[in-house]
């Protein structure tokens, strides 16, 4: 991994292990303008590698709010619920915004988001 990563021992965001495709409540406000809010779910996309040195990951949010005709969401089921992962929301985070891990992705799940942000961010 390039860049300017350090290891911070010590730190309380280190205790816990993030790991890719895992959903937890995030506190997302403050917010400005079109962003998403609220205390909600948020599925994890950094690599492990990077969750497990930074201090920040790389989340999309979930939402309620069904959109079935919007490409820039993937349906899944959270907490009994169904809901839309929004990849048009993706975000960086603090981990010290992240509260508790509440599921993961199936491996279904995972491989369609992964499709999703391909398709959304591809260089072309």
């Amino acid at each position: 991994m390039g860049g300017s990563a350090r290891r911070v021992e010590g730190c309380a965001w280190r205790s816990r292990p993030v790991k890719r495709y895992d959903i937890y409540f995030a506190r997302l406000d403050p917010v400005q303008g079109s962003e998403m809010g609220k205390t909600r779910p948020v599925v994890i996309v950094s690599d492990d590698l990077r969750n497990q040195l930074l201090q920040t990951v790389v989340a999309c949010p979930l939402t309620s709010q069904l959109h079935p005709q919007w490409r820039s969401r993937l349906r899944v089921r959270c907490a009994r619920r169904a809901a839309e992962i929004a990849v048009d929301q993706i975000r960086v985070l603090s981990r010290a915004r992240l509260t508790r891990k509440i599921a993961q992705l199936s491996t279904a799940e995972a491989e369609a988001l992964r499709r999703l942000i391909s398709e959304m961010y591809a260089q072309g």
